[in-house]
């Protein structure tokens, strides 16, 4: 079967700015979705909306602030919104599914192994996936961060063509476009630094809960498993064609890592780090660059308490994440040996295994890198 495409929709793409949802929209993209569709191509459908579709309907004024209240209108928004979807693809001869996640499922990796599956097989069946945050029962903000991260996760976990953010600009400027006359549009990335998060700012909508900034951490997610990515408008017919094909009207992130298996996938992006562990230089070279594992002689500071077996965080010199791993260490362990070499620690303390954290239990996660291409007006 030809890899996926997953396409990402925000809630102010299918919402009005009071809420309520926006059927002309919604049969807009389901066409969109279903060009590609009747192409060969599988796709899935990442979606926003379930709040915004529902607030109204409960007689809320405009978008609740309460958690209590946000998913009382999830509840009812999810059913009309997926009401909506079936309707619209139908009319293209296109069954769907319905998948609610929470951060939750990704970090159980039985769970996520069984959306794995069950994602697959709707597509093996000729169907398009519909996912959203299950936002009846997440408790932390209705964040992923927010589905810009949910879709980078799921683009992951089947190892898609392309990921395809659809937003309301046209892609990352070097400026607001709003208000600054001499924004430039960034064609192409290829890798994330941290003045590009500079450039980022927050939610732009009344409605929605992303901005730039999260779509950028998406597109950290989603390079790092080896996925190109897409951030931009599809406001006309077969923008959407345009968008997987390469001339899409916005900004594309482009990589060359591969595709991550899901031992790495769970490590890198939905593991519960229990500590953090400062590494030198030398360290962080021999990690990131090198293929190499950590030993004791790298490591120069240790914070929080955790057990061999652990996952935990590894920082540079200057406090930036690189990577994770599994621990073979306690942190009183490590507390005792960081820095020594590898005969001194064996006079002191016994562990099964001399690394801290082996290679093949290590995942390197270092945004550090460029922008290229960054002349469009």
């Amino acid at each position: 079967m030809q890899q996926a495409i997953v396409i990402k929709i925000g809630s102010s793409s299918l919402t009005s700015s009071e809420g309520g949802l926006n059927r002309e929209r919604i049969e807009f993209f389901a066409s969109e979705l279903a060009s590609l569709h009747l192409r060969g191509c599988p796709v899935l459908l990442v979606t926003s909306g379930a709040v915004a579709a529902g607030f109204r309907e409960l007689g809320y004024p405009s978008r609740p602030k309460q958690l209590h209240e946000k998913q009382a209108s999830a509840s009812v928004g999810q059913a009309l919104l997926m009401q909506a979807y079936h309707e619209a693809f139908a009319r293209h001869g296109i069954g769907v599914g319905q998948i609610l996640l929470t951060r939750s499922d990704f970090v159980s990796r039985k769970r996520i192994h069984n959306a794995q599956m069950t994602l697959e097989e709707l597509l093996r069946r000729g169907m398009v996936p519909i996912i959203n945050e299950n936002d009846t029962v997440s408790v932390d903000e209705l964040k992923f961060g927010d589905n810009d991260t949910l879709s980078a996760l799921v683009a992951n976990l089947v190892r898609a063509q392309r990921l395809v953010i659809i937003t309301d600009v046209d892609g990352l400027y070097t400026g607001d476009p709003r208000n600054d006359a001499n924004a430039r549009r960034i064609d192409r990335v290829t890798e994330i630094d941290e003045d590009l998060y500079q450039l980022a700012g927050g939610s732009g909508s009344a409605v929605g809960t992303g901005g730039m900034r999260s779509k950028l951490e998406a597109a950290r997610i989603s390079m790092r498993g080896g996925i190109p990515l897409f951030i931009g408008r599809v406001v006309e017919p077969g923008d959407t064609l345009l968008a997987v094909d390469g001339t899409g009207k916005g900004t594309y992130f482009d990589t060359t890592a591969n595709s991550l298996p899901m031992k790495k996938q769970w490590l890198g992006f939905h593991s519960q780090p229990q500590g953090t562990v400062t590494v030198d230089e030398g360290a962080e070279k021999a990690l990131v660059a090198g293929g190499r594992s950590l030993l004791p002689a790298g490591v120069r500071e240790v914070t929080g308490e955790f057990h061999p077996g652990d996952v935990i965080e590894v920082v540079n010199v200057s406090h930036r994440t690189i990577g994770r791993g599994v621990v073979n260490y306690a942190s009183w362990q490590l507390q005792a040996v960081a820095g020594l070499s590898t005969d001194e620690v064996q006079k002191r303390i016994e562990v099964q295994r001399m690394e801290v954290i082996h290679r093949d239990e290590w995942i390197t996660l270092s945004t550090a890198g460029k922008v290229k291409d960054t002349a469009t007006s």
